[in-house]
């Protein structure tokens, strides 16, 4: 960071600008409870709240899972007239639609030999019970591995969370998406541009800001380095009494070693303005690219510690059983779910509900 001696003998410092939204929309949020900086237990009920908005939109949910849901439908025609005679051969059909979903597996082999068992044990009788015994399966995996799907916040404000993810998975929109949630429930927002790669990365985000009544940390130059803008950041929120701080950051390929140390001292940097920051580090993947993300999810995991998943156009895939994987592979919860392009189509995870829709 440069700084410049000013006429005075006082030395300036060539800060990152930090602008308000350009024109703040008076957004009609009715906040369902009100909190000062030092009151506790803040980010506890912030952290409800979401995930009692989860289970009220679950119409949402069920309509993000349509496709995948389309492709699991096979399996009630195939329990609908299912005979003892016939298990092997239906059991095989629904281990082709479960893996054709993208369950993975190592989780289709797991769940369909349970059922398997079960079924010659004489504890499975019709085809409902079946079906039932299958969600059942599902719902303890995810319950079990990802159990963490609300936000960690911690105790002292700010809390900051990190975005992390390649390129093109939808980064900028996630945190875009997700201040409009966190501001609706009465949080006050900050949030820091440290995409300094890309050119209009920081004008989308500006947009963002705009669009959700936020404000903004942006580098005043060029290349400047992610982690001070990230720090400068941090420090305003921790100064103007900012509820959260959503860190944006470059975009970038999982095997470029030299941008993923960056993820590091981004990391680094706004941990030393508040002990135990960043509180979530959120790594976004592409929901289409199915199976295909776990090597992604598990280098970003290695470098810098992933709290959070954050599953993005899971409304144009049939491959929502990559839900499950990611979770039975990298025990990492899944924290939101992309299911539309509206600003309220970033919706927490709800197990119970991502359950119902897809095998509904």
């Amino acid at each position: 960071m440069a700084s410049v001696p000013s006429s005075t003998g006082t030395v300036l410092f060539n800060l990152p600008r930090t602008r308000p939204s350009p024109n703040p929309v008076a957004v009609p949020f009715p906040s369902r409870f009100r909190c000062s900086a030092g009151q506790t237990g803040f980010f506890t009920r912030l952290g409800r709240l979401i995930k009692e908005k989860a289970k009220s939109d679950v119409d949402k949910l069920v309509s993000g899972f349509s496709k995948t849901r389309t492709n699991l439908a096979v399996i009630d025609e195939l329990l609908l007239y299912w005979n003892l005679s016939d298990t092997d051969r239906i059991l095989d059909e629904l281990e082709e639609a479960l893996l054709v979903a993208d369950f993975g597996p190592k989780i289709t082999v797991k769940i369909v030999e349970s059922l398997r068992e079960d079924i010659y044990g004489g504890k499975l009788k019709s085809g409902s019970e079946i079906k039932d015994a299958l969600k059942r399966s599902v719902l303890d995996l995810l319950s079990k591995k990802g159990s963490k799907t609300d936000l960690q916040l911690g105790f002292r404000k700010p809390a900051v969370i990190m975005i992390v993810g390649v390129n093109g998975g939808g980064k900028t929109t996630s945190l875009g998406k997700l201040a409009h949630r966190l501001k609706k429930e009465g949080a006050k927002i900050l949030m820091a541009a440290g995409d300094t790669f890309r050119a209009a990365a920081s004008d989308q985000l500006e947009i963002w800001a705009e669009r959700t009544g936020c404000e903004i940390v942006v580098a005043e130059k060029d290349k400047a380095k992610a982690s001070s803008v990230l720090s400068q950041a941090v420090k305003r929120g921790k100064e103007e009494g900012f509820d959260v701080v959503l860190c944006d950051t470059s975009g970038r390929l999982h095997t470029n070693y030299s941008l993923m140390e960056e993820l590091i001292a981004c990391k680094k940097a706004v941990g030393k303005v508040v002990s135990g920051a960043p509180n979530e580090i959120l790594l976004v993947l592409d929901g289409t690219t199915g199976l295909n993300m776990l090597p992604q999810a598990r280098e970003f995991n290695e470098v810098v510690g992933i709290t959070g998943l954050i599953l993005t156009k899971l409304d144009g895939s049939a491959r929502g059983g990559c839900v499950v994987s990611v979770v039975d592979e990298l025990g990492i919860p899944v924290k939101f779910v992309g299911v539309g392009e509206g600003v309220e189509d970033l919706q927490p995870f709800d197990d119970e509900a991502f359950i119902e829709a897809v095998f509904s």
